[in-house]
């Protein structure tokens, strides 16, 4: 029997809750997207967990019929780090937009990726503050005009990849909401990756940003060539930074150790290899 007959429902993963996005976000091609991957990968549901900041995007976890943490705004990863730590056996999905990930949550975002923390983060990106009413974000472009920026913001846009990749982490891909199919593969990836994975994700707001919209991710993405090498650094580097076309795909994939596995190597040395306890630190300082 093949693997897609076995596999559960994808109504297991969905919470009796509906989605409150405005019609036509983004938003709901990632939420299918998630659903559709949690069943392919056949996770029983109790071995899920949704952890979200504040903003649109991270109502994510009401959706899901899973475990899951609505957490502070930008503080999704200290609660991420906890989760893992404490949870070995659980498989983490981190959610949220791009003002929640680069933004006040920017720094957390580093940490996390240079300890390659084994969790999958989905960043919901539609380029503006969309639960506050349209402000710029980190990833807005340069002179995009708003409410409290009517002559344009003069700050250049962040690049999410680009980011991540220096920061460290193990797999970087962009995907795009309007292509749920793809999404769904590469979310299945991600998931199965052994490390910190972020997909930056461009999913329109239909509300509040009449710049980045469907037409316009249509016409500006493109697939990354059949000669990619996602073990390429500066060739991942250097797609990432291209704005035209604007790939999608999985830029970027290396194994190396993860979180987990480092702090099981310190419990594999010898005493003096291990690090001092707080408490014998305070003693000696007594």
């Amino acid at each position: 029997m093949s693997a897609e007959n076995t596999s559960p429902p994808t109504e297991d993963y969905r919470s009796q809750e509906r989605p409150t996005w405005c019609p036509g976000c983004g938003d709901f091609g990632v939420l299918s997207a998630v659903h559709g991957a949690l069943s392919q990968l056949a996770i029983p549901p109790e071995k899920v967990v949704a952890i979200s900041g504040i903003g649109c995007s991270s109502r994510f976890p009401f959706f899901l019929s899973t475990y899951g943490i609505h957490g502070l705004h930008g503080r999704t990863m200290p609660i991420t780090t906890g989760v893992r730590a404490a949870g070995r056996d659980l498989h983490v999905f981190t959610v949220g937009g791009d003002g929640d990930a680069f933004a006040i949550g920017g720094g957390h975002l580093l940490h996390a990726a240079r300890r390659n923390l084994d969790i999958t983060y989905l960043v919901m990106d539609n380029s503006v503050y969309g639960l506050t009413k349209g402000q710029a974000s980190p990833t807005s472009a340069l002179g995009y005009a708003t409410k409290t920026s009517p002559t344009g913001t003069t700050d250049i846009p962040l690049n999410p990849l680009m980011l991540a990749m220096v920061a460290g982490a193990s797999f970087v891909g962009r995907a795009f909401s309007g292509r749920p199919k793809e999404l769904t593969r590469m979310i299945v990836e991600a998931a199965r990756h052994p490390g910190f994975a972020l997909i930056d994700i461009f999913s329109p707001c239909p509300t509040f940003n009449k710049v980045n919209t469907f037409k316009s991710y249509r016409e500006e993405v493109a697939d990354l060539p059949e000669d990619h090498d996602p073990t390429d650094l500066m060739q991942a580097m250097n797609r990432a930074a291209c704005e035209s076309p604007r790939y999608l795909g999985v830029l970027y994939r290396i194994q190396r150790p993860t979180f987990l596995q480092q702090l099981e190597r310190l419990k594999t040395g010898t005493e003096a290899d291990r690090p001092r306890l707080m408490e014998d630190l305070f003693d000696e300082m007594r």
